[in-house]
């Protein structure tokens, strides 16, 4: 019995010391703040981890492309500066043709072209040097090249001759054009056939005033051998475009005649330049105006007479038919008289006279 008192005073005293400790720990309500607190922490905490998977740092291949990148826009930005600065000091080089001294000439494309330049030049010193290889050296060296350079011209003073030729006739054919394109337009009345040919073949031998006094020496070089088919070239050419723009479209043997009659023309006319002392060449013009007029008279005589042949053909074809036309019919007639006749005769005259011719 003692024992079990004992007992149930050892549970009290334990339920006693149950009743303290569970009044010393927290509330319950404490307690959920607190889980919640948790909670809410660790929440943040995942969030914040997916947030940082999802934007991972760059790796060391973004990483390096992005050094690579900077450092090739840096490098560029440095090149262009370069380079401009490098065009700046040195200017670009193009081909271009060295003397012996190895000095740097103008910029070419073909040695045809050079050499165009070299003949163009010299022309300035014609006057003074005369239709001369010394002339082309003189032209090379105000181009800055060597007067050796002369030395590439095979023809010599000929293809200096030549060259202002053929330049005489692009400018004449330019002057030509740009007339018939006024007249075209309806800025500029077209002229007489006769007074346009004047004024093209004066206006080409006004091209030869600035060259009078070597001009003879010129012809000279013209008329050599191998200068001939050259020369009759240009001169063809000339001739050619001046009846073609004065609208000559003929396609017989017209064609021929009228360029051989302007060529005729302008050579005589050359001739009388040259020893023409009048001033501003006047007698020259008056003289290649009458002989335009002559051949223009000539064309005009030439179509009368054919005009007029043509009618003395056609009336002599005329007359032979009537005179034939004549005689067939006198001949029908004197038939007819002779057989009346001979149906007149009496038999025995007849036969009379046939036995005496026997």
């Amino acid at each position: 019995m003692a024992a079990l008192v004992r007992g149930l005073r050892a549970g009290k005293v334990l339920l006693g010391l149950g009743n303290v400790v569970l009044q010393s720990s927290p509330r319950p309500r404490y307690t959920a703040l607190t889980r919640t607190i948790h909670c809410a922490a660790v929440l943040r905490f995942t969030d914040d981890t997916k947030s940082h998977q999802n934007t991972l740092p760059p790796s060391d291949y973004e990483h390096q492309q992005t050094q690579n990148s900077g450092t090739s826009q840096s490098f560029g930005s440095t090149a262009q500066t370069s380079s401009a600065d490098a065009q700046k000091e040195e200017p670009q080089t193009n081909t271009s043709y060295q003397d012996q001294g190895g000095e740097q000439a103008e910029d070419y494309e073909t040695e045809e072209q050079l050499q165009a330049r070299i003949l163009t030049a010299a022309l300035e010193f014609v006057p003074a040097h005369g239709w001369t290889v010394e002339a082309i050296a003189a032209g090379a060296e105000s181009l800055d090249l060597s007067a050796a350079s002369a030395g590439m011209f095979n023809n010599g003073a000929g293809e200096l001759v030549l060259h202002f030729i053929s330049q005489c006739n692009a400018q004449l054919v330019d002057f030509l054009a740009e007339q018939n394109n006024q007249v075209q337009l309806g800025q500029a009345e077209k002229k007489q056939t006769a007074d346009f040919l004047r004024d093209a073949v004066e206006t080409r031998l006004r091209m030869l005033i600035p060259y009078i006094d070597t001009w003879p020496q010129a012809m000279s070089l013209l008329l050599l051998p191998h200068n001939i088919p050259d020369s009759l070239k240009h001169l063809y050419t000339m001739v050619d475009d001046i009846w073609y723009y004065a609208g000559d479209r003929s396609t017989d043997l017209n064609w021929y005649t009228r360029r051989a009659a302007l060529t005729g023309i302008y050579n005589t006319t050359e001739l009388v330049m040259l020893q023409d002392s009048s001033p501003d060449f006047e007698q020259t013009w008056t003289f290649l105006n009458n002989r335009i007029q002559d051949v223009v008279n000539v064309a005009n005589t030439a179509k009368q007479v054919q005009s007029t042949g043509e009618a003395v053909v056609q009336g002599l074809m005329g007359a032979a038919v009537t005179l034939r036309l004549i005689r067939t019919a006198l001949g029908h007639h004197i038939a007819l008289i002779k057989g009346t006749e001979y149906l007149a005769v009496p038999e025995s005259q007849l036969l009379q006279s046939k036995a005496h011719q026997r």
